[in-house]
C-alpha cells in the first residue's frame, strides 16, 4: 500500500472523528437543552447589603411549605454562615456575591452555584433527608478561600 493512500485514510478517519464530535456538541446543545445562562437579574454589587432581598439574608417563608434562602458570598464567608431549613420544603436559593466570584456547593446535593458580583443566581431545591450539610466555596477567591464555608441544617 502506498504512503499517500495511508495518509488519505488517516485524514478521512480524523475528519470522521471531528464530525462525530461536532454532532455530539450540536445534539447536547439543541436536543438536551444545555445552554449558557442568560444575564438574568442584575444588581449593583456595591449596594448588595441594601438591595432586597439581600438586605435580609437568611430563610424566609414565601408560601405553604416554600422558603427563600437568601445567601451572600463575600471574602471569605457566606452570610448567614448557617441556615436551618425544613426537610421536604421547596427552597429557592437566591444568591449573589458582594466582591469577587465565589462558588457555592452544598456537599451531598446538586446545589452547585456560581456567585458573580452583581448577578443574582436562583436555584430551587428540596432536601429529602435531614442532616447537616457543609457549604463550601469551590471557586478560588483569594488568600482566605480555604476558610470560606457554612452550613445548611435540614430538620
Amino acid at each position: 500500500m502506498k504512503i499517500a493512500t495511508l495518509e488519505k485514510a488517516y485524514l478521512w478517519v480524523s475528519a470522521g472523528v471531528l464530525g462525530a464530535c461536532l454532532v455530539a456538541i450540536l445534539y447536547g446543545a439543541a436536543a438536551t437543552g444545555i445552554h449558557l445562562p442568560g444575564r438574568g437579574e442584575r444588581i449593583d454589587p456595591q449596594q448588595v447589603r441594601t438591595t432586597p432581598p439581600f438586605d435580609r439574608p437568611g430563610v424566609h417563608p414565601v408560601g405553604e411549605n416554600e422558603y427563600d434562602v437568601v445567601l451572600i458570598g463575600q471574602a471569605w464567608a457566606f452570610f448567614p454562615p448557617e441556615v436551618r431549613v425544613p426537610v421536604g420544603a421547596k427552597l429557592n436559593f437566591i444568591t449573589t456575591s458582594a466582591d469577587v466570584v465565589h462558588g457555592l456547593h452544598v456537599e451531598g446535593t446538586r446545589v452547585n452555584l456560581m456567585l458573580i458580583p452583581g448577578q443574582v443566581t436562583r436555584y430551587p431545591y428540596v432536601f429529602r433527608e435531614p442532616g447537616e450539610y457543609t457549604v463550601i466555596c469551590h471557586e478560588y477567591c483569594g488568600i482566605g478561600h480555604h476558610t470560606m464555608y457554612g452550613k445548611v441544617i435540614a430538620e
